[in-house]
């Protein structure tokens, strides 16, 4: 390899580094906090959107559960349902 090309990565190698690094300082100094603001920002976003999913299924479950106890005790009422097995009534067929 020529002196020429030894001497041209002699100063390329840490010019790019140094422009790195300057860029580096440069952007955790003025741009990361941005960044970081706009990121939380959207994580407590998607954290309401959780939660109101969450409250919704309880909700939901609270209500198919009353609904399914207002449905048996309609069940029980209903004397068609209170039907033992062994003793079927007189307009129905016998159980074979």
């Amino acid at each position: 390899m020529s002196s020429a090309a030894t001497a041209l990565i002699w100063w390329i190698v840490p010019a790019m580094g140094l422009i790195g690094g300057l860029g580096y300082v440069l952007w955790v100094s003025k741009f990361q906090g941005k960044y970081q603001q706009g990121t939380q920002r959207s994580v407590s976003q998607f954290q309401r959107f959780q939660d109101s999913l969450r409250d919704s299924q309880a909700r939901d479950a609270g209500t198919s559960s009353s609904q399914d106890s207002s449905t048996q005790s309609a069940d029980k009422n209903n004397p068609e349902n209170n039907r033992e097995l062994g003793s079927p009534n007189s307009d129905s067929e016998t159980l074979q």
